[in-house]
């Protein structure tokens, strides 16, 4: 069979696996435009060494290899992708005036229509949407690169120690040392299984309903109510992060552009297995430009945690109009 031939197989059979590359590279980098590039390179050097694929391993397998070292190696040149409450600073002063720092390479959402992690088994979806919820893809960063393809590598995708010793150079007992630290690491920065509820059921639906009518309707004392007495908010790219009920109504009450009701539009999606809101913020022309990506993790007893993203790029990515026309 010629070269050419033998590269033409490639597509079909690669094709298959492009979400949950893309979900690897996202969990490796922490963002999605970087994730995709990543996966572009992969099928790229992917495609030019199929011809040298002895199928020894699967091919998944070996995509899987290939973006992996192709993350490590752009991870060389890269600092970690952090969000304000990894910055090791203390809660801020509502009151205090936003500070950003726009030349820090901010932790990313990803829309969960990049990477499926719909399943026929219940179980099966559940834990895929925790290998990319937004506090683990946070904690992740507080890794170096090699113990995060570590966790990755064995954790998420099940690999034998020994095979990701010999993709990484290393030593089997290595790679377990490495996967002990980084599992020491994760539990002190991600939450636990229990502080997180999927916003299945009809009461957390209700919650976040009323939590986008409190913002429509700019009835801030509405959302004060449905936070958790330790709840945070944060908003890369300002370098502050919040936390209580308090300080959360006062920070929005100071700085949000909306002053009444009408002056906010969101749409429900959904990121990193969690819900979201696409929030649009009415100009003078009564038109509504994208504002501000929201990210929200559900507790027990309310919405936990909020990250509001300010870069819109984002909203191309989840497939979200930039401006919504006016009296919509």
């Amino acid at each position: 069979m010629t070269e050419s031939a033998v590269r033409g197989d490639f597509a079909p059979l690669a094709e298959p696996y492009r979400r949950e590359l893309l979900a690897h590279c996202y969990r490796m980098s922490g963002s999605v435009h970087d994730a995709e590039d990543l996966v572009q390179e992969t099928y790229l050097k992917a495609w030019r060494a199929y011809e040298k694929f002895e199928g020894r391993s699967s091919l998944r397998t070996w995509l899987y290899r290939i973006a992996t070292t192709t993350c490590l190696t752009a991870l060389e040149s890269k600092g970690r992708r952090p969000l304000p409450t990894g910055l090791g600073a203390p809660s801020s002063d509502p009151a205090d005036d936003l500070v950003t720092q726009d030349e820090v390479p901010w932790l990313e959402p990803i829309p969960d229509t990049l990477v499926d992690m719909s399943s026929n088994d219940p179980a099966v979806a559940a834990t895929s949407k925790e290998t990319i919820r937004l506090a683990l893809i946070a904690a992740l960063q507080h890794l170096p690169p090699k113990q995060r393809a570590v966790l990755i590598l064995r954790e998420v995708l099940a690999w034998p120690a020994a095979d990701v010793a010999e993709l990484l150079g290393t030593t089997t007992a290595g790679v377990n040392s490495a996967l002990q630290r980084a599992r020491a690491q994760i539990d002190r920065a991600a939450p636990s299984e229990d502080a997180v509820q999927e916003p299945v059921g009809p009461d957390q639906r209700e919650l976040l309903d009323r939590y986008l009518s409190a913002f429509e309707r700019y009835d801030m004392a509405a959302l004060k109510e449905l936070f958790t007495q330790d709840a945070v908010w944060e908003m890369p790219p300002f370098v502050g992060w919040y936390q209580g009920p308090d300080a959360i109504r006062t920070l929005i009450e100071n700085n949000c552009p909306a002053k009444g009701p009408g002056d906010m539009k969101l749409i429900s999606t959904v990121s990193n297995g969690q819900p979201a809101f696409a929030m649009y913020m009415r100009d003078a022309d009564g038109a509504y430009p994208a504002f501000q990506l929201q990210v929200v993790s559900l507790g027990p007893s309310g919405i936990g945690h909020v990250t509001a993203f300010f870069d819109t790029s984002l909203f191309e990515k989840f497939g979200l109009p930039a401006v919504l026309p006016a009296g919509s």
